[in-house]
């Protein structure tokens, strides 16, 4: 036994050895790192001498598009690289379009489409047939599609396709595994309360969107309970037709053989109704502070918030551009003033938003102590307005310019990727060469343009201003700067169930 504690005595001993090595490495490192940063931004004039080339012309390899009789449209891109073959189906209707009383009916159509397997084989079985084949076949759903995929050995891709249209269209939906995502359901529910980042991030699109807009509902107990095997069986029966469908196909395949294939698999299929556009209202919350209480945490979380733009208004570019420059990076004006200069946050950034078919959201967060709650909501607050009365330098231009050009390559290094861009702007109805247009478009945006967005869209006195965090720690901070209104986080019981046992406190345990 003696023996033994000494052993523990000099592990522990060591830890600490390495933890302080480790820490003092990290604290050199970070020191080092603060240096370069300030030296980077003085001038030097042997870097500004390197002549640095042009970005060469970015020209993808356009896939092949195909509109089948009925209406499904299918995209087709070779690459030979290895020999895969995968595809994807997205279909029009998501969990916008679920009834109210029914929020959470995507997410287990979305599981339980492949979990439950089809009338010819089980879920079980399916996933014996797939491993010998080191394959894959899965579902899953978002906020306005459905999705099913497959990816195989291009050896293996003729048996995989049989059962990815096996399970398409004929998915059995089987109770035991319904069961099965709701009691996950139920998990995910009981712990919502837990994290604080999660509870501003939910919270915070209630704001913008309003509480019951199905961008921002939430599943609860009794909503998930209300699904049955029928809403599964119905739903699919309403969204999945070829009306509703664009498929895409990549891999090592011969188009006009795909092509021959598909049709002969999907052309004879009725097309079905095409889904239509839901007429969606938004009722961003009035401007002032609302307040989430979390007494187990000794940070707060400070969000302004708004509604934003959407990718087809002309600022798009202009804005992209001047959110890089408020956030994107260590250099940027967020991060460099009220992280590395003022010591205000452990986190900070954000920018007006941007989604395909609605309005994004426009979001400027950051993760402060308690007692610097105040002090960080009036910092973001300044630096919003100053953008409008200190536009961006040149070299904050060239900076933000480079930023998102030279990491825009890397969204579309692959083909698949590219594939999937494609089909994107197909579902939205937009442009098909948005892609290709986007750097040009970036370009073009000057000084001028980002003020002037600048001007248009940061008014942080008329954005809402969320706070999760430690009511004990922040004190009277808030009141100090208004009304604050309360925000009720409680998780309502199972009907007919009485609340779990601290299910009424923040954590929602």
């Amino acid at each position: 036994m003696k023996g033994s504690m000494s052993t523990i005595y000099r592990c522990c001993a060591l830890f600490l050895a390495l933890v302080t090595i480790s820490f003092g490495s990290a604290w050199a490192q970070a020191s080092s790192a603060s240096a370069a940063n300030q030296e980077a931004s003085q001038p030097n004039p042997e870097l500004d001498a390197i002549k640095v080339p042009p970005l060469p012309e970015f020209n993808p390899q356009q896939p092949k598009r195909i509109q089948l009789a009925n209406g499904m449209v299918v995209f087709l891109q070779e690459d030979h690289e290895l020999p895969l073959i995968s595809g994807i189906m997205r279909i029009r209707g998501g969990s916008v379009e679920e009834p109210a009383d029914k929020v959470g009916l995507t997410d287990i159509f979305g599981t339980v489409w492949r979990t439950g397997g089809s009338t010819k084989r089980t879920g079980d079985q399916l996933d014996d047939f797939l491993e010998a084949r080191a394959a894959k076949l899965e579902t899953s759903a978002n906020d306005d599609s459905t999705v099913i995929s497959f990816n195989c050995l291009k050896g293996d891709f003729n048996d995989v396709f049989d059962a990815f249209d096996e399970l398409l269209r004929g998915p059995a939906f089987r109770e035991d595994k319904i069961d099965l995502v709701k009691r996950q359901l139920f998990g995910v529910i009981s712990r919502r309360n837990d994290d604080i980042d999660d509870i501003a991030g939910r919270e915070a699109e209630k704001l913008v969107y309003g509480k019951d807009n199905p961008y921002s509902r939430v599943a609860e107990y009794a909503t998930v309970a209300a699904v049955s095997r029928g809403d599964l069986v119905a739903w699919h029966e309403k969204y999945v037709h070829p009306a509703n469908i664009i498929f895409g196909v990549t891999g090592d395949f011969d188009s006009a053989t795909m092509e021959q294939l598909i049709r002969k698999t999907f052309e004879s299929w009725p097309k079905g109704a095409r889904t239509a556009e839901p007429d969606i209202k938004f009722t961003a919350a009035k401007p002032g502070i609302y307040f989430v209480a979390k007494d187990d945490v000794d940070q707060s979380n400070v969000q302004l918030v708004g509604l934003g733009i959407t990718r087809r208004n002309p600022d798009f570019y202009a804005v992209t551009v001047m959110n890089e420059i408020l956030s994107g990076g260590f250099a940027s004006r967020l991060i460099s003033n009220l992280r590395s200069k003022q010591g205000l946050a452990y986190s900070v950034g954000g920018g007006v938003g941007y989604a395909y078919d609605h309005l994004g959201m426009q979001n400027f967060a950051m993760a402060t102590k308690s007692e610097t709650t105040a002090k960080a909501i009036t910092g973001l607050d300044h630096e919003l307005k100053d953008v409008i009365t200190n536009p961006p330098t040149a070299a904050e231009m060239k900076r933000a310019k480079d930023a998102i050009l030279n990491s825009f390559v890397f969204n579309f290094d692959s083909k698949q990727k590219v594939l999937a861009e494609k089909m994107r702007y197909e579902f939205y109805g937009y442009p098909l060469d948005f892609l290709e247009r986007y750097r040009s478009e970036i370009e073009k945006v000057t000084v001028d343009d980002v003020n002037r967005v600048a001007k248009k869209y940061l008014h942080p006195e008329q954005l809402a201003t969320l706070v999760v965090g430690n009511p004990g720690e922040i004190g009277n901070q808030l009141t100090t700067m208004g009304t604050v209104t309360p925000i009720d986080i409680t998780i309502p019981p199972m009907p007919g169930q009485p609340p779990a046992p601290g299910a009424q406190k923040p954590s929602g345990k």
